[in-house]
């Protein structure tokens, strides 16, 4: 029996009207769709799907990624999926995971296509990146010809120093470490030059022109676009 092939589908950012015709095709060439599924039993990428397509006949494998910094645990928690995907591609089974945006940037696809690309064909599909969704809702030119841009994990080690370089930044998933983003925004001079999109392409979607605006954590969708 020929092995299935294991494609990382983007969806795009929220509106299932940003999902491609290509992903729309391999979504619906493929038996069984590979979900990453939050703690809520949500799957926000499947909602997206479902939107741009019917996939009343497809088999839905929810896949728990495991939110934690612990390197052994995260290591065990992909094998563990990548093993669930294997088993559909060893029964000859197309196998599409969907990704949020595009599956080549910070994409949970990334981690089970090392594990399995040795073994099994992978074909990827590339999407609207979460980024440039909100980059043209808040109409916010990203780039410059003679700048470069600067795509960053909000929070993390070395943010500070990062944000003194020359050019445009992205900060991604700003929301749980606001408080010290919004900190090394003033630090860094760029506060009064920075917009922040949360739920882009959702239905919740909120533009704050001005960051002193913001009176809740805005949420795990959170991007800071900074000018410089």
């Amino acid at each position: 029996m020929n092995k299935g092939v294991f494609w990382g589908v983007s969806v795009g950012p929220g509106d299932p009207e940003l999902l491609t015709l290509a992903a729309q095709k391999a979504i619906l060439r493929c038996p069984v769709l590979a979900v990453p599924r939050t703690k809520g039993e949500h799957m926000l990428a499947l909602s997206i799907a479902q939107g741009a397509a019917d996939l009343s006949d497809k088999e839905i494998l929810p896949l728990d990624f495991l939110m934690t910094t612990d390197p052994k645990a995260l290591t065990e928690n992909h094998r563990h999926l990548a093993g669930l995907v294997a088993q559909k591609l060893d029964q000859g089974l197309d196998v599409a995971m969907l990704n949020l945006g595009d599956a080549s940037i910070y994409a949970t696809f990334s981690y089970l296509m090392e594990l399995l690309a040795g073994d099994y064909a992978v074909k990827v599909i590339p999407g609207v990146p979460s980024f440039c969704a909100a980059a043209a809702a808040a109409r916010f030119p990203l780039t410059t010809m003679n700048q470069p841009l600067h795509i960053l994990p909000a929070g993390k080690e070395g943010m500070e120093e990062q944000l003194t370089q020359p050019g445009r930044f992205v900060l991604m998933k700003s929301g749980r470490q606001l408080p010290r983003v919004q900190e090394a925004l003033r630090q860094a001079g760029l506060y009064e030059k920075s917009v922040l999109v949360a739920d882009c392409g959702l239905p919740s979607q909120a533009i704050y022109e001005n960051l002193d605006d913001i009176r809740e954590n805005p949420g795990y969708f959170t991007t800071i676009l900074v000018k410089e």
